[in-house]
Formats: C-alpha cells, sequence, structure tokens
C-alpha cells in the first residue's frame, strides 16, 4: 500500500504541474490590441499532453530498456549545446526550440528513470550559462528575447526539478553548484559554499504572499525575495541586507538569514568579464558597503509602491539594485510587468503602484549576472509546487473577478 501511494502521489505531481506550473492556458488568449502586454502562456496543450503519455510509457517499459534511449538523448542535447556555445544566435533561432523540446522530452524519461538525475542538473546548468551569454547581445525587454529567456531557463528548471520530486528523497542533493565566478571581493563559507561581498541572494519565502509575489506577474518564476551579502574584510562577518514588510530595511546575520523559513535559495555574481569589473574589482564590494552603512545609519522603510525609481522607500528588490546604482552597475535589464487587471487590483490592496517593476525573478534571466549555486530540499520543493498551483488558480479567479 505504501508503494502504491508513493506512485499515485508522484503521478499526482506530474499531472498537477505540469497543468500548473507550466501555465497551460483553458483556452487560446484573445488577440492582443496594438501595444498591450499579455501575461506569458506556453499554448501547447497537446504537447503537454504528448509528454504525459510518453511518460507513462516509460513507467512500463522500464528502467533496463530505456537507458540506451536516455543516453542517445543526453548526446543529442550535448551536441546542440555545442552548436550554441560556438555560434552567435538571435533569440529567435530554431536550435533553441529544439533544445527546449529534446529537454523535456528527456524529462519525461528521467522521470520514470532517474538514476541520471545529477546529469540532467548539469546539463541544465551549461544551457543556463550559454543562454545568459548568448542573451547578453539581445534586447532583453523586447518580447523574443524576453519569451526565449523564460522558456529556456524557466522551463528547465520546471523540468529539473520534477525529476526531482520524482526522485528518492535522498537523491536530491540540498546544493547544486554551477558556475564558480572568480571574485576577489571578501569572502567567507556558507554551508560549503565559497561566497562573496557583493553576492546576491534570492529566494522563495515559507509566506502565502511569497507565493503571490512569485507568481504574481506575466513571467511567472520561483522567487519572491532579494538579499545583497556584506562580508567584513579582516573580520569574515557575515551581514545580509534585506528589507522586509513588516520592518524595512535591515540587517542580519547569517544564521538568522538561514534560519527564516525559505523553500530555495540561489547565490548569484556579477560576472567578473563585465566593463565595469574589469575597471575595478571589487565593484560588489563597494555596492555592498554602501547597502551596509546606509542600513546601519537610516530608517528606511519598507516600499510598498513598489517603485524602483524612488530610494527613499526601498522594497526587496531595491535593496540590491540601489547599492549597485551607486557604483554606476544598472541592475534588471529586464524588468516584469503585470498586466492581468485582476493581480493588478489584488497587488493594489497590499499598496504597489506600480506594475513595471523589479521581480526577484528577473535576477535568474539577467545575463550580467552568474548562477553560483543553489539549495533546495525535498520537503521543501514539494510545498513550492504545491503553493505555485494554488496561486495560479487563485490568480486565475483573480482575472474573473474574485476579490482578494
Amino acid at each position: 500500500m505504501k508503494i502504491v501511494r508513493k506512485w499515485f502521489g508522484g503521478l499526482l505531481v506530474v499531472l498537477c504541474v505540469l497543468y500548473a506550473v507550466l501555465l497551460i492556458p483553458d483556452s487560446t488568449p484573445p488577440a492582443p490590441a496594438a501595444g498591450e502586454k499579455l501575461p506569458f502562456a506556453w499554448d501547447a496543450d497537446q504537447y503537454w499532453s504528448n509528454l504525459e503519455a510518453q511518460f507513462d510509457s516509460a513507467r512500463t517499459t522500464g528502467c533496463a530498456a530505456l537507458e540506451r534511449q536516455i543516453g542517445v538523448a543526453f548526446s543529442e542535447i550535448e551536441a546542440l549545446l555545442s552548436l550554441v556555445l560556438s555560434d552567435t544566435l538571435a533569440p529567435d533561432a530554431p536550435l533553441f526550440s529544439l533544445i527546449e523540446q529534446k529537454l523535456f522530452e528527456l524529462g519525461t524519461l528521467l522521470a520514470a528513470c532517474p538514476e541520471r538525475l545529477s546529469d540532467y542538473i548539469t546539463t541544465a546548468g551549461r544551457l543556463r550559462t550559454a543562454i545568459k551569454d548568448q542573451s547578453m547581445a539581445w534586447d532583453i525587454n523586447s518580447g523574443a528575447a524576453r519569451d526565449r529567456i523564460y522558456r529556456l531557463l524557466y522551463g528547465s528548471r520546471t523540468a529539473v526539478e520534477e525529476v526531482m520530486l520524482q526522485s528518492p528523497e535522498g537523491a536530491l542533493r540540498d546544493v547544486v553548484r554551477e558556475v564558480d565566478e572568480p571574485s576577489v571581493t571578501p569572502s567567507a563559507s556558507i554551508l560549503g559554499v565559497e561566497i562573496h561581498s557583493g553576492d546576491i541572494l534570492v529566494s522563495r519565502g515559507g509566506a502565502p504572499t511569497s507565493a503571490l509575489i512569485a507568481r504574481g506577474n506575466d513571467y511567472p518564476g520561483n522567487f519572491s525575495h532579494v538579499a545583497l551579502v556584506h562580508i567584513e574584510a579582516n573580520t569574515g562577518v557575515v551581514s545580509i541586507i534585506e528589507a522586509h514588510i513588516e520592518k524595512g530595511v535591515a540587517i542580519a546575520g547569517i544564521d538568522d538569514y538561514l534560519e527564516d523559513k525559505k523553500s530555495r535559495v540561489m547565490v548569484l555574481r556579477l560576472r567578473a568579464d563585465l566593463t565595469q569589473l574589469q575597471e575595478d574589482p571589487m565593484l560588489p564590494h563597494k555596492a555592498a558597503e554602501y547597502a551596509l552603512h546606509r542600513a546601519k545609519t537610516e530608517a528606511i522603510p519598507y516600499d510598498f509602491a513598489m517603485n524602483a525609481g524612488e530610494p527613499s522607500k526601498l522594497f526587496c528588490s531595491e535593496v540590491a539594485s540601489d547599492a549597485y546604482a551607486q557604483v554606476g552597475m544598472t541592475l534588471w535589464m529586464g524588468l516584469s510587468h503585470i498586466s492581468s487587471a485582476g493581480v493588478n487590483a489584488w497587488l493594489q490592496a497590499f499598496g504597489v503602484e506600480n506594475f513595471t517593476t523589479q521581480e526577484p525573478s528577473d535576477l535568474e534571466y539577467d545575463p550580467q549576472l552568474r548562477v553560483v549555486a543553489e539549495w533546495r530540499a525535498y520537503e521543501t520543493l514539494y510545498q513550492d509546487r504545491l503553493d505555485n498551483a494554488v496561486v495560479d488558480v487563485m490568480l486565475e479567479e483573480a482575472d474573473r473577478g474574485r476579490r482578494l
């Protein structure tokens, strides 16, 4: 009975998340008016149904019989990635669509046979790095570029995490290291990862409002909070500067930061090859010092209006963007837009006034930043998926006029 429950629970997660997390629309959305923005939609109902059928078939076939097919699929994706790494491509290049298709289809096989989960994580990480490199030459705020980055980065993340949830609990590593981006700023080891002053931590909180922040925009994401790391050069003391709804901008020690309920934490670092860092490698530390000094000397209230252009009040994303702006760096190359009338109404109830703004999830797609590492745990990842599914349905109800 326990095995049956586990199998049924795993199947339920796949079916639920393929519907809710990938945002399959109930029907084709109306054509936008000239200049009107609409939330991103995959519009691929038949494709998701095909993937579901492939997953069912893989379960029936068994892992021994699928071993060669899985190996071939990995080889095909690696060959496609090599082409991406060796060329300069536009966002609409057909090669990207082919990689997306191959990655999703491999994911359905690995969800049934997760022995090569680690290789899948590595492949998705290489894809993310390659796309961020390519997008350095793109207009990140154009629809074509934004859609492509989102499809590949958010899509590959979702596929990887679904395979994680189908794996034995012990197979899910708490921390995945991705790019060891060089930095000369002061550093400290946190949970086995070398963190540098000026690094940015994006996370997903456990409160219901966290899911609303992460999901309530045109490109629903997985993160709801941003914090900036400062590390004292002489003592190695780690300070986390962040903005809280309850108290505004505050400084936390690393233990307090980690104890606060989070379902995921990702470490981002400025690329070492950026012109600004080539000229001043200590620039990230200077940004962190500015943020720390301001948090110590000012009472900075929380910016409920989410007005990224006015720094007297700060919401969480602004803590990082304001600090880096002081040293000549513009983060958030791509801004989120919230076009849904229902979501706008709900956010206005919290005091939000600006609906093109800096969302935490945007930073995962910013080509100026490398993903250094990410912490996830099975229990919190599963809860994260359930929260996403519930909030996505709630937001659909908001668009139908339901009040918060």
